[in-house]
């Protein structure tokens, strides 16, 4: 069992035992109210111009499922918003609960969603990943909640057609020919704030971008999700659920929104 991990079983509210960052003051995710969002007229729409050839593998981490881009050049990137900068798409991580009513991360007017869709883009003024996890403005991270209802987005499932080749931990197969652009909702409008990570070592370098409309999932998708295990092949199936970290606190963070 790799050291990570072990220190993931104490649990996120020991995660800073290990990973001091997790207890810092700009730390993800939080909860939004509406009523309290600054509605700031410089903030701009956002655009993306995503490759569908950039998508590589798909992977149960045993924590999440997690689909891998291509990030050697500007090939897939995320641009405008409240970003100064063109950020290049790194990797797709699914939230999700045990039951429809809890799996997202953030949580808006008191509502929690049953998943959250991340897609992790990283700033290559800086040298490579790694440094950019270093820096504040080094990660931009678009959220999109996954609501359970009556007309699912056909949209995900590309992504659940493959929980059955990653079944356990470990397990990574080919994913080619995606395009992540089709998750988005309609509304393109946002919240926006400065955050961290949700995993540890929760680096503080992450814009937040959550899309204000979540998608449409049916219950029979998020049982596909909740199929995976989060242990390896040889090992007894352990439900992966959960894979959420509780709210923290927003201290003097400001959430913004665009005017429009």
């Amino acid at each position: 069992m790799d050291h990570a991990w072990k220190e993931q079983r104490k649990g996120p509210d020991r995660w800073h035992e290990t990973y001091p960052m997790a207890k810092g003051n700009n730390q993800s995710p939080v909860a939004i109210l509406t009523k309290d969002v600054y509605k700031d007229p410089a903030l701009l729409p956002w655009f993306t111009g995503y490759d569908p050839g950039a998508a590589k593998t798909i992977m149960n981490t045993g924590k999440t499922c997690r689909v891998t881009f291509d990030d050697t050049f500007d090939r897939s990137v995320l641009r405008g918003g409240p970003l100064q900068g063109t950020y290049r798409l790194r990797q797709l991580l699914i939230h999700w609960g045990s039951t429809d009513d809890k799996g997202s991360e953030h949580v808006i007017d008191a509502t929690r969603h049953a998943g959250e869709i991340h897609l992790v883009h990283w700033y290559p003024k800086y040298s490579n990943y790694a440094d950019s996890l270093r820096k504040t403005d080094g990660v931009a991270i678009m959220a999109i909640l996954l609501k359970v209802g009556k007309d699912p987005k056909p949209e995900m499932k590309r992504i659940l057609e493959e929980m059955e080749a990653i079944k356990t931990k470990g397990k990574e197969v080919p994913f080619q020919n995606f395009d992540p652009s089709i998750l988005f909702p309609q509304n393109r409008s946002y919240f926006t704030y400065q955050g961290s990570f949700t995993t540890p070592p929760c680096d503080e370098c992450v814009t937040w971008i959550i899309l204000k409309e979540p998608i449409t999932v049916s219950v029979d998708q998020m049982e596909k999700l909740r199929s995976l295990s989060s242990n390896a092949a040889g090992d007894p199936y352990c439900a992966l659920v959960d894979n959420w970290r509780p709210l923290q606190p927003l201290n003097n963070r400001m959430v913004r929104s665009p005017c429009q």
